[in-house]
């Protein structure tokens, strides 16, 4: 039987949590990192869409400015490959060679699963062979590389194919897609052929975990499964153990951190922050209520697997943001509008208004503005005054259910030229 780890006996509220969690997200405070430190420290940024990188390294780093992270993807210093859940990620060119031979096993499973009826008589080994050599032989497209493996396999599902050598192969989107301002269609080689060195041969996910709790921790064995995809963790948990400390939550699940991983105090301070489309604090816990509530969840993440931006607000998720950008200038334009009681929601008001009122440091170039906050009070029967959008009672139960209520409105535009 494996030595236990050190245990505290300590039970972690959902603010001690959170707090934790917002302190190694650089979220309670600016980090003043390079744009590539930063980006193994959180081990990459979820990136099905080129931009929300940007911003979340934005969010999260003093003096942060677009061509940091755009000059490592240009000098091939960051990629954009398939790595945790078969999702896009922005890593580093280390981290996608190692991280991606830890992962292999898991995605592979999950290919043959997934595309096992559109690939019959088609021998998966020969599959990755093709398609090696043709994104080799120049950076190609879906639409390109489809048709090319068709003619070998015309009986296959031409979609089942690419997806299959998307998951067989290490296969990176070189640019133009992930550089901020520029566009087009997402062309593909392999990690290996792009950064000129070939894969870690460790396949044991030891390390990727214990990188993990010092991103996302303390968490559960759940927690960084639902992190990664990989299943049976619990042994790995065990055989790390003595280099671990252990605690549980409130519901009684043990989690586990490494031992001088920073866990603030619950009542510290957080200020607001932005987060961008995709952001990983929202995705990389199987219990996300230390970031966000259930009832909100619904609010943020879509049925087609969108994930709004959002504004965190003392520390967790109190609204949905959007962001609009061009080559020269970035907008983005945040609303609180959810309910609460009525010193919560003053207190929500004034800490959005004093950070409008003092933004963060930002690069020469950046202009900030805001619109006075607004709020109303409902009846005691959840419903507005007429013309204020009144609040329907069933769809906000909450509403309803409170005793003058607030429903108040915080509108933030924050302007950023791009040099």
């Amino acid at each position: 039987m494996p030595p236990r780890s050190s245990s505290s006996g300590e039970v972690l509220s959902t603010r001690a949590l959170n707090r934790a969690l917002l302190a190694r997200q650089m979220l309670l405070r600016r980090a003043e990192l390079s744009a590539a430190d930063a980006l193994e420290h959180v081990v990459g940024m979820q990136a099905q869409a080129p931009n929300p990188p940007y911003l979340g390294l934005w969010t999260r780093l003093d003096g942060f400015a677009i061509d940091d992270l755009a000059t490592l993807v240009r000098e091939r210093k960051a990629v954009r490959i398939a790595l945790m859940r078969s999702t896009i990620f922005l890593v580093t060119a280390r981290d996608a060679l190692r991280l991606r031979p830890v992962l292999h096993a898991e995605l592979l499973r999950w290919g043959k699963t997934v595309y096992r009826k559109g690939l019959q008589g088609v021998d998966v080994d020969a599959l990755a062979v093709a398609a090696r050599a043709l994104v080799e032989e120049a950076p190609r497209t879906w639409a390109e590389l489809g048709p090319l493996l068709s003619q070998r396999w015309p009986a296959a599902d031409r979609t089942a194919l690419v997806g299959m050598a998307r998951t067989i192969l290490p296969l990176v989107q070189v640019p133009p897609r992930g550089i901020w301002g520029e566009s087009g269609p997402a062309a593909h080689t392999t990690a290996e052929h792009w950064l000129g060195q070939p894969l870690a041969a460790e396949t044991a996910p030891d390390n990727m975990v214990m990188r993990y709790l010092a991103a996302f921790g303390p968490a559960s064995v759940r927690d960084a499964q639902h992190w990664c995809g990989l299943k049976r963790l619990n042994v790995v948990m065990d055989r790390l153990r003595p280099r671990l400390v252990s605690f549980r939550d409130e519901n009684g699940t043990e989690l586990f951190d490494l031992p001088d991983a920073p866990r603030p105090d619950a009542d510290t301070p957080a200020p607001v922050r932005f987060l961008p489309d995709f952001d990983n604090v929202l995705l990389s816990h199987a219990d996300r209520t230390r970031i966000i509530s259930e009832e909100d969840r619904a609010r943020v993440f879509s049925v087609n697997g969108i994930i709004r931006a959002s504004i965190l607000v003392d520390g967790f998720v109190r609204g949905c943001g959007r962001s609009k950008r061009s080559a020269t200038r970035l907008c983005w334009s945040s609303t609180l509008s959810w309910r609460s009681p009525p010193r919560t929601g003053a207190r929500w008001r004034k800490k959005a208004s004093a950070w409008s009122a003092s933004p963060p440091r930002m690069p020469p170039g950046t202009r900030c503005g805001s619109r006075s906050p607004r709020a109303r009070r409902t009846s005691s029967n959840g419903a507005g005054r007429p013309g204020s959008n009144a609040v329907d009672r069933q769809k906000h139960p909450r509403a309803a259910a409170v005793r003058g209520c607030f429903i108040g409105t915080v509108r933030i535009l924050y302007r950023t030229k791009i040099d």
